[in-house]
């Protein structure tokens, strides 16, 4: 096992090198089988864990770029300011002035979410209210929760008045919809349904548009 000044010059090391590593990286490097010693090297040296892969991945504090929503995904590795990624969710529903749907969490996540939103509910460290066929993701604090909630319904109103372009995730999840039930006759309208009913915020008007841009018509139908 390496002394603690060889542990913090092994490390800063192999993270010039290498910014993300495992456990088993770890061991190597510092010579040492020991989890304990390995996470008290790298408590010295100030580091942070991946709130994906069920933080096996680790890396130094000062390494992530975290995007405005204190978010940083190396090769699908995902770390956040928040830390794991039961805080970061809550944190995200949080600071939403519209609250988060499911699809929108999961977008911004990149990983699975629903086990953490149903825990997080359960455990009133963020609440859920039911809006236009799903559910809206908003903080425990009813008076936050209400003002998420009024500016939900208030995107949700103005969209269907003045669809308002979407973003390409979305317009990818309209196509790959279309064609999922393109066994029988479909137009935006079932499209629109099916996705809403998902949790993704579109509107028949939206879908619409990217039947036009596509050329898929009002209606398609595929042949026998």
């Amino acid at each position: 096992m390496l002394s603690q000044e060889a542990s913090t010059r092994s490390l800063q090391r192999l993270f010039r090198h290498t910014r993300v590593v495992d456990l088993d990286t770890l061991y190597r490097t510092l010579k040492t089988r020991s989890r304990m010693t390995v996470f008290r090297r790298l408590k010295d040296v100030d580091y942070c864990s991946s709130y994906s892969h069920a933080g096996r991945y680790y890396t130094l504090a000062d390494v992530p770029r975290f995007d405005e929503h204190g978010l940083w995904l190396y090769h699908g590795i995902g770390f956040s300011e928040a830390g794991t990624l039961k805080n970061t969710v809550v944190h995200l529903v949080e600071m939403a002035d519209a609250g988060r749907t499911h699809p929108e969490l999961q977008q911004m996540v990149h990983v699975r979410v629903h086990n953490t939103l149903l825990s997080l509910v359960r455990e009133a460290r963020i609440d859920r209210q039911p809006i236009e066929r799903m559910y809206l993701y908003v903080t425990a604090e009813s008076d936050r929760a209400a003002e998420q909630l009024s500016a939900r319904r208030e995107l949700l109103s103005a969209a269907k008045k003045e669809p308002i372009p979407l973003p390409s995730s979305t317009i990818i999840e309209v196509l790959i919809e279309a064609i999922r039930v393109g066994q029988v006759t479909v137009g935006p309208t079932e499209v629109a349904r099916r996705l809403t009913a998902r949790g993704l915020t579109v509107t028949e008007q939206q879908v619409e548009q990217v039947f036009v841009r596509y050329g898929l018509g009002v209606e398609k139908k595929t042949a026998e």
